[in-house]
């Protein structure tokens, strides 16, 4: 679990996030949700200690990272997995080494149990015959679930996901989002995604929170997003006349 306590941040002048104080649950899709310049983007970050808040706390199963210690907030980043939204593989490594990198930089694995691992999550994915090629020589799709697999072959607990459907197509969009359903299911992870496709909001969004101007301005499930009578959430995820007769469906029974 993550705790959020009256976090704020500013850059200059401007302040980003304006006491937000939230929970993201052990087990769960987590999802940050909000319009661009809502920050979310920043409040990602500083979950992830990329940005310091001047105010409020945030902690990891009790532990309040700015009382760590250096060593300590090491220790706690082994215990972080994040997908990025552009994958963020290296092109010059071929799948099984981006998979592998995380392993040899921050264990003492020998080469044997890196390849066993390696092996494990990419058939986790999925991706049993990609081993060899090179970024470049696979989908995005295939580019994202490689992305993940590297991001969980460290065992985490914590999964940060930006934008993981960022330039898939709807079909393999699914695909990706039901993939980190399961393993945060499997794993026990407390999974964080700053998203804005609403796709994923109704497909596996059992914890979201809606950010609008620095705030937290509605926390609820996949199911009370429907019932919501929040004008902010109601103008921002049913924007499209899709989603409004989804909703006008789901309530009428």
């Amino acid at each position: 679990m993550i705790e959020v306590k009256n976090v704020e941040k500013s850059f200059g002048d401007s302040k980003v996030l304006k006491g937000i104080s939230t929970v993201f649950e052990t087990g769960k899709t987590n999802l940050i949700i909000g319009q661009s310049g809502s920050g979310k983007t920043v409040l990602l970050k500083s979950l992830l200690g990329i940005h310091t808040p001047e105010k409020g706390t945030i902690s990891f199963d009790g532990r309040i990272y700015s009382n760590l210690s250096a060593n300590e907030k090491r220790e706690l980043r082994t215990e972080i997995g994040m997908v990025f939204q552009g994958s963020a593989l290296f092109d010059s490594m071929t799948v099984e080494e981006n998979v592998g990198f995380p392993l040899k930089m921050f264990t003492n694995k020998t080469k044997a149990e890196i390849q066993e691992r390696v092996n494990f999550v990419l058939n986790r994915v999925n991706l049993v015959d990609a081993h060899t090629k090179l970024p470049s020589e696979i989908s995005g799709g295939m580019q994202k679930r490689v992305a993940i697999a590297r991001a969980i072959v460290n065992n985490p607990k914590y999964l940060f996901c930006d934008e993981p459907n960022s330039g898939l197509d709807p079909k393999t969009s699914i695909v990706i989002d039901n993939l980190i359903k399961e393993i945060t299911e499997e794993y026990n992870i407390t999974t964080v995604i700053n998203s804005h496709d609403m796709n994923s909001v109704m497909e596996i969004g059992e914890n979201i929170v809606f950010l609008k101007d620095g705030l937290k301005a509605w926390q609820g499930t996949k199911d009370e997003i429907f019932h919501t009578d929040n004008q902010a959430v109601v103008d921002f995820v049913y924007s499209s006349n899709l989603f409004k007769k989804v909703r006008e469906a789901y309530l009428k029974g």
